[in-house]
């Protein structure tokens, strides 16, 4: 697989990264702990060099899992974690204070049996903690060989300038994909004039842009999608126009459906490195087949004009959800 850089320190990734939260947190039961570590091990063998954890994905279990399948080959790939929750739950709240962010630097660690976090991510920002004094604790990390790069996730144009001034960005992770296309009216100018690489979560709309899902799909009880407005099933039927273009350009192409939207985001930026995640051993060779389709200019202004035409409904967070994101 080709590779991508992120930042301007220059962090060598593959094209396309691997979302691990699927497995252990968000879309039902974890994976069963062997067939997690089978997939990981599937893709770095494919190529992909690039592990996506966090410790509020469980909390803690995706990270030890990463931890366990990465070992064998961990000076080879690149792992980035996140910090910022309270406990490491979402629920209970948002805290990025300085000798939080040690303890969590200290903690994945261990989890991830290595001596240095490639890139550590504020998972979302805290109003009540300056994003200076976040971006200084990690730099005092960085210097202290602990971390490498530091990155946001969901930040706003302004929390990202001030934070770069402090300690350079190397990556902002945000939703993007053509079912969230939002991130090119401020994020993205703001990244390339100052040299920060994109890393899209969600790149597939949650599974949506698959092809996969519809109206009649029934989601299971622990299953985020469930409390997400994008995804009722008034939304998916209205929202199905993208998924049958999308298809039909697949078809023309003998491609998938989720072939042609990752190769899509891939070419708008050549420092955009998606992060699809699956649990599905055909799923995860479908995506990295996807890094080698190239869109013609032909063909991307075609699927432009057809989306500019495509009202897309339903908000991508539950309202509170929303609430924490682009600050």
């Amino acid at each position: 697989m080709q590779k991508r850089i992120l930042g301007k320190d220059r962090l060598e990734v593959s094209a396309m990264g691997l979302g691990c939260m699927g497995l252990s947190f968000g879309y039902g039961p974890a994976t069963d702990k062997k067939d997690a570590i089978k997939l990981i091990c599937a893709a770095y063998d494919k190529g992909i060099t690039f592990f996506d954890t966090a410790e509020a994905y469980g909390p803690f279990i995706n990270e030890e899992l990463l931890g366990e399948a990465l070992e064998p080959f961990r000076s080879k790939v690149v792992i980035a974690t996140k910090f910022g929750f309270k406990e490491g739950k979402p629920t209970v709240g948002l805290d990025s204070r300085p000798l939080t962010i040690r303890a969590v630097a200290e903690a994945a660690l261990k989890r991830l049996k290595t001596d240095v976090i490639d890139l550590f991510y504020q998972h979302r920002v805290d109003p009540n903690v300056p994003i200076e004094d976040v971006a200084g604790t990690v730099k005092d990390l960085i210097r202290e060989g602990k971390v490498k790069h530091f990155g946001l996730s969901e930040a706003g144009v302004n929390t990202i300038r001030k934070a770069h001034a402090v300690q350079p960005v190397t990556a902002l992770q945000s939703e993007y994909s053509l079912w969230w296309r939002e991130p090119e009216q401020e994020i993205l100018p703001t990244l390339e004039e100052l040299g920060i690489g994109l890393v899209p979560f969600s790149p597939l709309g949650k599974g949506y842009l698959t092809g996969k899902i519809n109206e009649d799909t029934k989601f299971g009880d622990n299953d985020f999608r469930n409390i997400v407005p994008r995804f009722s099933e008034e939304n998916r039927k209205a929202n199905q126009s993208l998924v049958d273009l999308l298809g039909k350009m697949a078809k023309d192409r003998n491609a998938t459906t989720a072939q042609v939207a990752l190769a899509w985001l891939l070419a708008q930026k050549p420092w955009i490195v998606p992060i699809p995640g699956t649990t599905k051993q055909h799923r995860l060779e479908e995506n990295i087949g996807s890094a080698d389709i190239k869109l013609s200019a032909d063909e991307l202004r075609e699927i432009n004009e057809a989306i500019a035409k495509i009202e897309i409904r339903g908000a991508r967070y539950p309202e509170q959800m929303q609430k924490m994101v682009g600050r």
